[in-house]
C-alpha cells in the first residue's frame, strides 16, 4: 500500500477532527479523498505528512512506518497542502530554485532543467520570471504543484489542487493528474468536488465528520447504496401500497409516478405484483445511482457537485 493507516485519530479538545480511520491506498492508484469542507481531510493529510502529531493510531507511507522512516521516505513524496507559501518578491523560477537548494543534493546540476520541466507541466513557462506576489490564486496553486513535481516522486498528495482555478486551468490539472497516474505515480487527491473525483480517480474514500465511511473503487461507492425503481401507473397511490407491502423502502408518489428504493427487490417481481393487483403499469425503470446519490445515501447530507 502507498498509504496505510490503522486507528488514526486526531483530537483538538473535544473535537474529533479525525476519528479512528483505517486508510488503504493501493500503490499506483489515483485515490480520491472525498468529503465536504470540515470533514477532516486536511487534518488527515497533515498527520500523514508529519505536520501534525496524531492523538492515536499509526500509519505508513510507501510501505515504511512513519514517522520513524520520515527522513528516508518523505523525499519520495510530493505534496500540495492548503496553498503553498513562497517568497513574494521572488519569481516562480527563483522560488523553485531556492526550495530545491534545500534538498539533500543542494548542488544538483539538474536543477535548471527540472525547474523548467515542472513549470511547463503546470502551464507556467510564460510566467516563470514573474514575481510571485503578482500571481493570481490559480497561478499560485499551479506553482505549488510545480514544487511538488520538482523531483521524481512515488506518491503525490494534493489537497484541493484546483482551488481558485478557472475552468481551463482545472481541466489542465485534471489532465496532469491522469497523466501522472498513467506513469505509475500514486496520487492521493483530497477534494470536496464530486465531479473532480469522478473524472480522475480509480479509488475513493468518503470522509464525514472525522470518520471514514467507506473506501474502495468508484463502482464500490455507487454500489453502497441500493438502486431505485421508478414506476408510472394508472393508480400510483395503490401501486405504492403494493410495493411497500413487498418491502420496498422510501416509496414516494410523484404525480402519476412513484419512486422507491429496491433494497434487494427485483424489478420484474415488482412489475408482476402490480399487474396481479390489477394496476396498469405504463413505465417501469431501474435507476442506477449517481456518485452524488451514493454520497447522500452514506451521509444523509447534500454535497457540492460543481466542477
Amino acid at each position: 500500500m502507498a498509504v496505510e493507516t490503522h486507528g488514526l485519530a486526531k483530537h483538538f479538545g473535544d473535537l474529533r477532527a479525525v476519528d479512528d480511520i483505517d486508510l488503504a491506498v493501493p500503490a499506483g492508484s489515483t485515490y480520491g479523498f472525498l468529503g465536504p469542507n470540515g470533514s477532516g481531510k486536511t487534518t488527515t493529510i497533515r498527520v500523514l505528512l508529519g505536520l501534525v502529531t496524531p492523538t492515536a493510531g499509526n500509519w505508513s507511507l510507501l510501505g515504511q512506518p512513519m514517522p520513524q522512516r520520515s527522513m528516508s521516505t518523505l523525499p519520495h513524496v510530493g505534496a500540495l497542502v492548503e496553498g503553498p507559501a513562497f517568497y513574494p518578491w521572488l519569481s516562480a523560477q527563483d522560488n523553485l530554485a531556492r526550495f530545491d537548494a534545500m534538498g539533500p543534493d543542494w548542488r544538483s546540476p539538474t536543477r535548471a532543467k527540472r525547474i523548467a520541466e515542472a513549470l511547463e507541466r503546470v502551464g507556467l513557462t510564460a510566467a516563470a520570471k514573474k514575481k510571485y506576489r503578482a500571481y493570481s490564486l490559480g497561478m499560485r496553486q499551479r506553482l505549488g504543484l510545480a514544487w511538488a513535481l520538482l523531483r521524481p516522486v512515488q506518491l503525490l498528495v494534493l489537497d484541493e489542487p484546483t482551488n481558485g482555478m478557472d475552468p481551463q486551468g482545472t481541466r489542465e490539472i485534471r489532465h496532469l493528474i491522469r497523466q501522472l497516474g498513467a506513469e505509475g505515480t500514486t496520487v492521493f487527491l483530497s477534494s470536496h468536488l464530486l465531479s473532480e473525483i469522478e473524472q480522475v480517480c480509480s479509488h475513493v474514500g468518503v470522509m464525514h465528520r472525522g470518520k471514514l465511511l467507506m473506501q474502495g473503487t468508484l463502482a464500490d461507492l455507487r454500489a453502497s447504496a441500493a438502486p431505485k425503481l421508478r414506476v408510472e401507473a394508472d393508480d400510483p397511490v395503490r401501486a405504492a401500497e403494493v410495493l411497500a407491502r413487498m418491502g420496498m423502502a422510501d416509496v414516494a408518489v410523484q404525480g402519476p409516478q412513484l419512486v422507491g428504493t429496491l433494497d434487494g427487490l427485483r424489478p420484474e417481481d415488482c412489475c408482476r405484483s402490480l399487474v396481479e393487483a390489477g394496476i396498469g403499469v405504463r413505465m417501469l425503470l431501474r435507476e442506477q445511482l449517481s456518485l452524488e446519490d451514493a454520497f447522500v445515501a452514506l451521509t444523509g447530507e447534500g454535497f457540492n457537485v460543481a466542477g
